[in-house]
């Protein structure tokens, strides 16, 4: 299973060493309710999985189903997904209704794409976002509520790590979402941005809540099953 991180194939020896560390206390956001959305990108057509990783069924629900659940299960709002290969398909057979379907013409190009078209489009009122891949069903909402919870004391970028490593879900502050976009190519996603700001991002551990293993073949979806069943 290929690690991501917004990407793929990212070593955790590849981050400057000062990855993580925070130079000041930045202070709490207090006030009005925070108003962070939900961003799934799903647009892929899972060519070496045989399908569009959205319509996988996993645990009684489509993969793309399970993805929205995560983000408002966890108090995200509003919930966009990214959509791209078998776009007519999935609007005809997965339950949605939680969410807004966003087109992405452009998915081919990569994740990079999908990212700056889920961004754009959020609503001005959206003040951060939680950024979520559908090809991870083990990911949980309680990982997603650690993020919300570091934005809330003020962090302007957090990351889930497992093992010690950046993984998914990624929360992004609205403040970085423009040059996040503009260096977002290809597969990138949000990588290039992430290593060249390190003393924005807050690392959030969520080992003890869930795993960010991916399902990229019918091997990984078959591990991924049996550890489901066995956790359960």
């Amino acid at each position: 299973m290929a690690p991501s991180f917004l990407c793929r194939h990212l070593g955790a020896d590849r981050w400057p060493a000062h990855y993580g560390e925070v130079h000041a206390r930045r202070p709490s956001r207090v006030g009005p309710a925070m108003r962070v959305g939900g961003l799934l990108l799903a647009a892929g057509a899972g060519r070496r999985l045989g399908q569009p990783k959205a319509l996988v069924p996993f645990d009684g629900q489509l993969l793309v189903e399970r993805g929205v659940a995560l983000l408002t299960g966890a108090g995200c709002a509003p919930v966009h997904v990214v959509l791209g290969a078998a776009y007519d398909e999935i609007l005809v057979t997965a339950d949605l209704a939680e969410a807004t379907p966003v087109h992405n013409p452009a998915w081919a190009s990569g994740m990079g794409s999908s990212l700056r078209t889920g961004l754009a489009s959020l609503s001005p009122e959206v003040e951060a976002v939680v950024v979520a891949l559908v090809d991870q069903p083990l990911v949980t909402a309680a990982a997603v509520r650690r993020l919300l919870t570091a934005y809330q004391e003020g962090a302007t970028v957090a990351v889930a790590t497992y093992d010690g490593q950046p993984r998914n879900p990624v929360l992004l502050g609205r403040a970085v979402w423009a040059e996040v976009a503009a260096l977002a190519e290809g597969d990138l996603g949000a990588r290039a941005y992430l290593r060249a700001h390190p003393e924005l991002l807050t690392q959030v551990p969520c080992d003890d809540v869930g795993s960010p293993d991916d399902v990229d073949t019918p091997q990984d979806l078959a591990t991924l099953r049996e550890r489901k069943v066995a956790g359960s």
